[in-house]
């Protein structure tokens, strides 16, 4: 977390986060995220894997769908709307760049074979 964002919630109190997908941009600054937790069953020890989707504030619409984000809980700003963006942790096009440059790595040393 940048600096700033420290001190906001240093002095809000302990907010909740969570790391979550972008998977649906809906309307002028609201974003619905995907936050996946994983966990032992109580019983059986198998991992499972849980998902809830949040309506999350975009303020300045820096986010897109595919990003992974980190989210922050706030004040109730619409019916559904109690959580806001505080960063982009991965960029959906630095994702593509990465396997583009990846898949091109891979190609360039099969043909050297």
């Amino acid at each position: 977390m940048s600096e700033e964002t420290q001190n906001e919630t240093a002095v809000r109190g302990n907010r909740k986060t969570r790391r979550g997908t972008v998977v649906k941009k809906s309307g002028d600054k609201t974003l619905s995220v995907l936050v996946e937790r994983r966990y032992a069953h109580p019983v059986y020890g198998k991992q499972l894997t849980d998902a809830k989707k949040y309506h999350v504030h975009d303020e300045k619409n820096e986010a897109g769908v595919g990003d992974v984000v980190l989210i922050a809980e706030t004040r109730p700003l619409s019916a559904t709307k109690r959580w806001r963006l505080v960063e982009v942790l991965v960029s959906a096009k630095a994702k593509e760049a990465a396997a583009e440059a990846k898949a091109e790595a891979i190609e360039a040393k099969e043909e050297g074979k």
